[in-house]
């Protein structure tokens, strides 16, 4: 009888691995951020010490498909187990691991607050103040902020907004293409801390004089035609998504994964919310991954 040939399943490689990692300042949101995760199939690791990244990065990819969509959380409260977390990730993709840095963030004054609402120390505090551990956390963490591929502000995020926001970022559709959010925002609440382009559209006409608008959202077609029918409003739109189209590519060569477009009014409830939402539109037509998120709408 002719032998039978077995053909082999070709070799995985480590840059298969949908490897996450997650990081950040404590009260930012770290903990929901793991179970957003977890809620579209990544095997989370939990409080991981930073000297243990690359042992855990090769148990998970010789484990097999079970894992190959993981993530892991780092703990500051595991700081005396810590090493250079720019370097570690630089190990990594030295290995052949093509991980992803996510940073959590959020406004001094709102950390401070969530952590007096729950009655703890901050983990680097001492014997100082609630400030003096967020001071002493930022400066260990400064060089991981600045080179993580997404930085998410969770300063007027709660836990729900959060995780949808996570979900969204992280679904298993388009894993490796840019994602591009339109944030709308309220100047009055603050520039978003995450936003890589910020866009004014406080030149357009405010519908909040409109008695028949005022209690809408720029979501709902009353408020959403009354700004695009605005003179620029269009034109605004179509040259903004051209700028973003033709930095895209830029931005993938440079192995960056995630933009977020934040577009202003004043309270973030009319036009910054429906120019958010049709710059999404055009942006997916020109072949683009673009979704809406909005952060203060429900403010006011």
């Amino acid at each position: 009888m002719p032998e039978r040939t077995v053909q082999s399943s070709p070799p995985r490689s480590r840059a298969d691995l949908d490897l996450v990692i997650v990081t950040g300042a404590s009260g930012g949101g770290r903990s929901t951020v793991a179970k957003a995760l977890e809620n579209v199939g990544y095997y989370v690791v939990d409080n991981l010490p930073e000297a243990l990244m690359v042992t855990m990065a090769e148990l998970v990819f010789e484990s097999g498909d079970a894992t190959r969509r993981t993530a892991m959380v780092l703990d500051v409260r595991s700081h005396a187990f810590t090493v250079d977390l720019v370097g570690a990730v630089d190990d990594l993709r030295e290995r052949g691991f093509k991980p992803r840095v996510v940073f959590v963030d959020a406004e001094d004054d709102i950390l401070v607050r969530r952590f007096e609402k729950v009655r703890r120390a901050h983990p680097l505090q001492g014997s100082g103040r609630i400030l003096d551990g967020i001071a002493a956390e930022r400066e260990l963490l400064a060089a991981a902020r600045e080179t993580a591929d997404a930085l998410i502000d969770t300063s007027h995020l709660n836990e729900n907004q959060l995780r949808a926001r996570v979900e969204e970022l992280f679904s298993p559709a388009d894993a490796r293409r840019l994602r591009i959010t339109t944030l709308s925002f309220g100047f009055k609440y603050g520039i978003p801390l995450d936003a890589d382009f910020v866009v004014d559209v406080r030149f357009l006409p405010n519908p909040y004089w409109i008695p028949e608008l005022r209690d809408h959202t720029g979501t709902e077609g009353a408020v959403s035609d009354y700004v695009l029918r605005q003179p620029g409003a269009e034109d605004f739109i179509a040259g903004y998504a051209d700028l973003i189209a033709a930095t895209a590519a830029g931005f993938e060569r440079e192995g960056k994964r995630y933009v977020t477009v934040a577009v202003g009014c004043t309270g973030g409830k009319h036009r910054s919310v429906a120019i958010a939402e049709a710059l999404s539109v055009v942006l997916r037509e020109k072949g683009l991954s673009a979704y809406p998120h909005h952060r203060d709408m429900g403010l006011e």
